[in-house]
């Protein structure tokens, strides 16, 4: 199985909801993200997950996923020009679909993540989805707009909010879609 698809023991049996997380990575910190990311999304029975580059994207995974998960490096203070590219020119079909975002950035503090992430939340919002992280309604660590970190996720903080991020979508998007689990029974 590569890096970029993850699923858990509930594919197996064909009982899975779709989350794809679509990032942009230069030097691979925002990589390590997507991929903690789908980490927490696998943390939550009954969910797939497969990491997508902004640039590689599997358009029918796209369309079957119920929830959709945007990341990107932090750029002179928002998003990377290619994911913001991306959100301006080519997704179809986000409408009604749930969506969070995450972000790295070189340094903590100046607030260029809450930037890149309000950047992407905007795009999304246009796009017909509806926005989550969890906030600070559903415990630590606090998300705010969605999960941030300093270059690649190396400290325990940083890896928890990715994953938490992934948990936090998974469990919204079983809630909000509880009729599109696919059932391997007949």
């Amino acid at each position: 199985m590569s890096l970029s698809h993850f699923s858990n023991a509930n594919e197996k049996r064909g009982m899975f909801m779709k989350i794809a997380i679509v990032y942009h990575s230069e030097t691979g910190n925002t990589q390590k993200m997507a991929e903690l990311v789908a980490q927490g999304c696998l943390a939550v029975a009954g969910v797939e997950s497969k990491c997508m580059r902004v640039d590689d994207v599997d358009e029918i995974y796209l369309t079957e996923a119920k929830a959709i998960i945007f990341g990107s490096p932090t750029y002179e203070g928002s998003c990377s020009w290619q994911m913001k590219r991306y959100l301006d020119t080519g997704p179809k079909g986000l409408a009604g679909k749930l969506a969070g975002v995450f972000a790295s950035q070189n340094w903590p503090g100046g607030g260029g993540a809450s930037f890149a992430e309000i950047t992407m939340i905007a795009a999304l919002l246009v796009h017909g989805m509806l926005v989550y992280s969890g906030g600070i309604s559903v415990g630590t660590p606090y998300l705010h707009f969605g999960a941030v970190s300093r270059k690649a996720p190396e400290e325990n903080l940083y890896k928890e909010r990715c994953i938490k991020l992934g948990e936090n979508i998974a469990k919204k998007a079983l809630e909000l879609f509880p009729e599109d689990q696919k059932s391997g029974s007949s």
